[in-house]
């Protein structure tokens, strides 16, 4: 059996009392996609947080390519393939779509602070942004200020410049949240032209995209794993069900 890509094993994230996530388990196989679906409150962007490093496990492992990288910072997790995009956008908006990817390029490198560019790097740095905008579907936005397109625009950019470091495992929170059901079908457009070879996970709660972008789903429910399945299992499945028609639930 191949191992797993990314594996958690029991991870914990505490808050004093508080288990934002409670013994999660997760193994994400190379080029799988997965949806991590839940509430509000669920824990579901706390875990994103330990797997990237931005809130240290409480316990538990989190291992990358069979090396626990627990304790790693958040820079080296990024440096071994692992990118995030945020429910919040976070660009510069008085830039351009293409001076904004360049930057995310750019910063990625050991010379980013110099202001000297060699020919060979400035044509590396032109291919990464060209396979950007054309992964993202913004070749035609280029040249706009970021405060002149879309908010659907704006959060396909961030998707862009998320793999500007061409990740193995990239991570996207809530993708569509805030976007016209017509901005809705280019994002899952977008997300479901990516390499193949890259794997995903992906926290959504418009369900029915979500179901339609993924391999396998994870069910939270307060900081725990609730169900685990193929997507028609999960849409199917009562617990589910019970959890977002918001029942209440009995032992």
């Amino acid at each position: 059996m191949t191992s797993p890509l990314l594996e958690l094993k029991s991870v914990g994230v505490h808050f004093g009392a508080l288990k934002a996530v409670d013994q999660a388990t997760l193994h994400l196989a190379a080029g799988e996609r997965v949806a991590i679906l839940g509430p509000n409150g669920a824990g579901k962007t706390t875990l994103f947080n330990a797997i990237t490093g931005m809130t240290p496990a409480s316990c538990g492992q989190v291992i990358l390519d069979q090396k626990d990288i627990t304790r790693s910072s958040p820079e080296v997790r990024a440096q071994k393939g692992i990118a995030r995009t945020f429910q919040i956008t976070n660009l510069f908006f008085g830039l351009s779509v293409e001076e904004n990817l360049l930057l995310a390029t750019r910063g990625l490198g050991r010379t980013k602070f110099s202001m000297w560019r060699t020919d060979r790097a400035l044509g590396i740095e032109r291919d990464i942004v060209e396979s950007a905008l054309d992964k993202c579907h913004l070749q035609a936005k280029r040249h706009l200020l970021v405060k002149e397109i879309s908010y659907g625009e704006q959060r396909q950019l961030e998707l862009a410049m998320s793999l500007t470091s061409s990740p193995r495992i990239l991570l996207l929170d809530e993708p569509a949240a805030g976007l016209s059901p017509a901005e809705r079908v280019i994002m899952a457009e977008v997300i479901r032209g990516l390499p193949q070879s890259l794997s995903l996970i992906l926290i959504e709660h418009d369900i029915d995209l979500a179901l339609g972008l993924v391999d396998r789903v994870i069910c939270m429910y307060q900081g725990t794993v609730l169900v685990e399945g193929k997507p028609d299992e999960i849409r199917n499945n009562p617990l589910v069900q019970e959890i977002y028609l918001g029942k209440p639930r009995h032992a």
